[in-house]
């Protein structure tokens, strides 16, 4: 148990399309400093519960607490990182270019980019070892590269949260790994939660899992069945029951 507030606290929730729920009655907490990887089946309704999160959706029943309020006063302070960015490969836009918009909706009323700024945006760029592609057109960059890119983005508004929808679909295995160290380096300076189909790498990194399936389960890592990093799901769920 921890005496900190909770900086996301999903109260009897429930939400669906059609009177056909995706979520039903969905209780758990996230506290600031903390790792999560959230796991689970396709289509089990994970980017849902990042959505809920984002503000992106309203629950049909219950409520999503951000930051101590259900207001979405919050979302200056949180950095999101899409599964993929709609943008056409041939868009003439540079790395530091897509970097800085991360920083847009801190600009003053005239809509200039000021010197903390753009020290911000370089500052990401460090963080995810892009330095050097920040004048390279972004869409030269392979898809890992691309995929640090979006985090510097993200990165570059300064969040307290950071939430990224599968940030290692479709990489290579060392870009992967580039990002998951990457993000185990942020943890503790930020919340950070990630959905993610790398479940032996998230078992192994996060300080906490949520099993989205047939509603939301809260474990720790070492409480996972260790059949979730073959990507197995089934119940139960809990590490020594039976299979």
């Amino acid at each position: 148990m921890t005496d900190r507030p909770p900086l996301i606290q999903f109260k009897d929730v429930s939400f669906g399309y059609d009177h056909l729920f995706t979520l039903q009655n969905i209780d758990f907490s996230i506290f600031p400093g903390d790792f999560v990887g959230v796991i689970g089946p396709n289509g089990s309704g994970k980017t849902t519960v990042l959505k809920l999160m984002l503000g992106m959706l309203q629950p049909n029943e219950g409520t999503v607490e951000i930051f101590g309020t259900q207001q979405s006063e919050g979302y200056l302070r949180m950095g999101y990182v899409p599964q993929r960015l709609n943008l056409d490969p041939k868009f003439p836009i540079s790395v530091m270019e897509l970097v800085l918009s991360g920083r847009l909706s801190q600009l003053p009323w005239y809509g200039r980019y000021q010197k903390e700024d753009k020290q911000a945006a370089l500052d990401a760029l460090e963080t995810v070892k892009l330095t050097e592609f920040k004048n390279q057109p972004f869409g030269t960059l392979s898809t890992g590269q691309a995929q640090r890119a979006l985090i510097a983005r993200a990165l570059a508004g300064k969040p307290e949260l950071l939430i990224l929808d599968e940030p290692t679909a479709n990489v290579d295995p060392n870009s992967s790994a580039d990002i998951h160290r990457i993000l185990k380096n942020l943890a503790g300076e930020m919340t950070v939660v990630m959905v993610t189909h790398d479940l032996r790498t998230v078992i192994h990194d996060t300080q906490k899992v949520l099993c989205v399936q047939d509603g939301v389960t809260e474990l720790s890592p070492d409480q996972v069945c260790e059949h979730f990093a073959y990507g197995l799901y089934h119940t139960p769920l809990i590490q020594g029951a039976e299979h």
